[in-house]
């Protein structure tokens, strides 16, 4: 499993049962560091820790032709402002796009976005966008948004802020 922008390792650290081995990236070196402290408490020793920019190790694993069978896309907001929305929605097609590459048939990609202006509608056309460009074809096994503690209000658009789409290459 490959798990992209990893954190505190929340993703990868679940990922470690069901995985023989698990890839955590993120560009903070501080943030990994306390994702490998987590790994320790919880006895945790096939997660692999790795610095860098998501945008590189996905097209440098490309290069290598690496294959995943799990890949998590859990990037920070990436549109902040409505004026970033058009840019925001470029960056998540080509970090879903380059994902998307690296999976091969029954790969399954867990794709997020807690950017509260990007709506799930807007998010579900850029992954449909993404797939039709990597020549791939997406089954949608479940779509999540945040918990009930962070509740929705219909006449606040805002408030419903992440979503999560779990997807399986046909």
């Amino acid at each position: 499993a490959l798990d992209c922008f990893s954190s505190s390792g929340g993703f990868a650290l679940h990922l470690d049962g069901r995985c023989e081995q698990v890839e955590a990236v993120d560009a903070s070196e501080a943030t990994l560091g306390r994702a490998k402290q987590n790994a320790g408490l919880n006895q945790i020793e096939n997660v692999q820790f790795r610095v860098g920019n998501v945008f590189d190790v996905l097209a440098t694993h490309a290069a290598q032709k690496r294959r995943f069978q799990i890949i998590v896309l859990d990037p920070p907001a990436f549109a902040k402002s409505k004026s970033s929305i058009n840019k925001a929605i470029s960056g998540y097609k080509e970090i879903n796009l380059k994902a998307l590459r690296l999976l091969d048939s029954g790969g399954i990609l867990v794709t997020c976005s807690c950017s509260h202006h990007i709506s799930p509608a807007d998010f579900s056309e850029m992954l449909a966008a993404a797939a039709l460009d990597a020549g791939k074809t997406l089954r949608i096994l479940e779509q999540r948004v945040q918990s009930q503690d962070h509740p929705v209000l219909l006449n606040v658009p805002e408030t419903l802020y992440l979503k999560c789409t779990i997807a399986e290459v046909l």
